[in-house]
């Protein structure tokens, strides 16, 4: 084998709040396309039309809207926050997140669709990993 040929892939580091960012916004993807695969569900469209949903009351649509606001801004606040309350914000937002998706998680019954737990999976995973890469935000190094 000729390694004078082989050239080696070159690797730029990735800033810590452009990790973040991209976390939340993977996140946000698994919740629209759990929320987009949950209509294709037997009767779903149907009980939308009839009004009958989780969602209804106008004080359920807004607590709904708050808790989804907030991964949302995530994916801003990650980039223009100073570090240190950047870091305290992801850790803190995320380990709450996953504490609401685990709880979520446990109270799917068996029944349940597959893709309800193969999400609430994922996003548990991804908030444990925005917690620990926050956790872990680098420290500056003295001049």
């Amino acid at each position: 084998m000729n390694t004078e040929n082989q050239s080696i892939l070159q690797h730029h580091p990735i800033d810590i709040k452009i990790k973040l960012a991209c976390l939340w916004v993977t996140l946000m993807f698994c919740y629209i396309y759990c929320d987009y695969f949950e209509l294709y569900s037997t009767g779903k469209i149907e009980a939308l039309i009839q009004g009958k949903s989780m969602l209804d009351n106008p004080n359920k649509v807004l607590m709904a809207a708050v808790m989804m606001s907030v991964p949302a801004l995530m994916i801003s606040l990650s980039i223009f926050l100073k570090p240190v309350i950047n870091r305290v914000l992801n850790f803190a937002i995320s380990l709450f997140f996953t504490c609401l998706l685990t709880m979520i998680a446990v109270s799917l019954d068996v029944a349940t669709h597959g893709f309800y737990i193969y999400f609430a999976i994922i996003e548990i995973i991804l908030t444990l990993f925005i917690s620990y890469t926050a956790y872990k935000w680098p420290k500056q190094t003295p001049n």
